[in-house]
């Protein structure tokens, strides 16, 4: 009798558990994947992806800036703030450099890198 009872507790959390991850999974997408706290955006030319952000619902880009100024801002996360002012990559107020045309960007646990490669932030003058 025990054991026919713990084994109905073990398919009943299961259950629960099969439950929570289809659950998940339907709260992501391209953009959003909830379960890999990963979100990824269209900033400008260039694909953006911040991991370790896990939200169900993100703000999409903006622009940002004036007349003269070519600046998007992607801030998935209360710590992700990314900017690309006319090419300017800055992350977190930290500048990166200037990318290139339809380079991919990577804000990866505090780490940044371009096109898959780890890029150290530009000491300020």
């Amino acid at each position: 009798m025990q054991v026919k009872l713990e084994q109905a507790m073990w398919r009943k959390e299961i259950g629960w558990t099969i439950c929570g991850l289809i659950l998940a999974c339907s709260a992501s997408s391209r953009s959003n994947n909830l379960l890999l706290g990963r979100v990824e955006a269209s900033v400008g030319s260039h694909t953006v992806v911040v991991t370790d952000c896990y939200r169900t619902a993100v703000t999409p880009p903006e622009k940002v800036g004036g007349p003269g100024e070519q600046s998007d801002r992607f801030t998935p996360c209360r710590d992700a703030d990314v900017l690309i002012r006319n090419d300017e990559l800055i992350v977190n107020g930290s500048s990166y450099g200037l990318l290139k045309q339809a380079d991919a960007v990577t804000v990866d646990h505090g780490k940044v890198l371009i096109n898959e490669m780890v890029v150290p932030a530009v000491p300020r003058r």
